[in-house]
């Protein structure tokens, strides 16, 4: 299947190319903080077993599309010990029940390996189970033939967005904003506050500028056509019926064909592709990484 092969290789390189995007001092940071959680004191399970040095496999013990090399791999610095892999960000693994796949080995002294074990396996038990669903959702879009986005939102774990947003991109899906500063959002508490759609855009752009897109949420068509003209990039159709976005949708690109259109609110893998019309461009759901369930995987030690 030629879609299926092009939709491989183009994660293929979005993973490959995620793996370099995060600077090492902001990947520094954030384990650092893991770990001062994980361990604020003592590690006395850690001076029990002492230096030794000693290796650990890591193993897959669930299907999925696995995520999250580039944590792991920046635990196990942090922690003085390294890593050697089987697979990248983006691999799928078929397993059958009971199967194990080793994917990678950690080398270092025994206290290190320990020390990050539990961090880095929650990671990308976490980043996997988001590609996994991820993946899931662009798989769905690509049946349907729908040549819209599949977007994640903002409403991530503090503390764990860059994991679950590069989850995200490795499965297939786009992270959606990155955080308040990537674009504006107007919503209907701001709007509510400065009064009218078209103030809020207007005082927005004056601090934006040129530069950054202006979204506003619409919860009906009238609503819509107010963003439009004031001069919003993006309008998100809010809680629309699958029936109603697509005959709000068509209107309004036919009133303005250069405004993307967005779907949202309480979309799930069950819905997805009612969602999908051909006048919307993007659909945003949470579903892709709230409650997600985690994957399954091991580190064990060397005998």
């Amino acid at each position: 299947d030629i879609a299926l092969v092009v939709g491989l290789f183009s994660t293929y390189r979005i993973s490959t190319m995620t793996e370099f995007v995060i600077p090492k001092s902001t990947l520094q940071a954030l384990v650092r903080a893991w770990i001062v959680e994980d361990i604020p004191s003592y590690d006395v399970g850690g001076a029990v077993v002492g230096n030794k040095n000693t290796t650990a496999s890591l193993f897959c013990k669930q299907s999925c599309t696995f995520a999250g090399k580039v944590f792991f791999d920046a635990v196990f610095e942090e922690v003085e010990c390294s890593v050697e892999w089987t697979c990248h960000d983006g691999d799928v693994f078929d397993l059958n029940d009971g199967e194990r796949k080793c994917i990678a080995t950690v080398k270092g002294e025994a206290r290190n390996i320990l020390m990050g074990e539990r961090i880095a396996l929650n990671t990308i038990a976490r980043a996997s189970g988001i590609a996994t669903r991820s993946r899931q959702l662009v798989q769905l879009k690509e049946n349907k033939g729908w040549s819209g986005v599949v977007a994640g939102t903002r409403k991530t774990t503090p503390g764990f967005r860059l994991v679950e947003k590069q989850a995200m991109l490795i499965g297939g899906a786009d992270g959606h904003r990155m955080d308040l500063s990537s674009m504006v959002m107007l919503k209907d508490n701001h709007i509510w506050s400065k009064g009218s759609i078209t103030e809020a855009i207007k005082n927005a752009r004056a601090l934006c500028g040129f530069s950054m897109k202006i979204e506003v949420e619409c919860g009906s068509e009238k609503d819509a056509i107010e963003a439009i003209d004031g001069g919003a990039d993006v309008v998100m159709l809010d809680n629309f019926s699958p029936e109603e976005l697509g005959i709000v949708s068509k209107r309004l690109k036919e009133y303005a064909s250069h405004v993307i259109l967005e779907g949202s609110g309480g979309i799930t893998e069950d819905t997805i592709q009612e969602f999908m019309h051909e006048s919307i461009d993007v659909i945003s759901t949470s579903w892709i990484h709230q409650g997600v369930p985690h994957i399954d995987f091991s580190l064990k030690v060397d005998k």
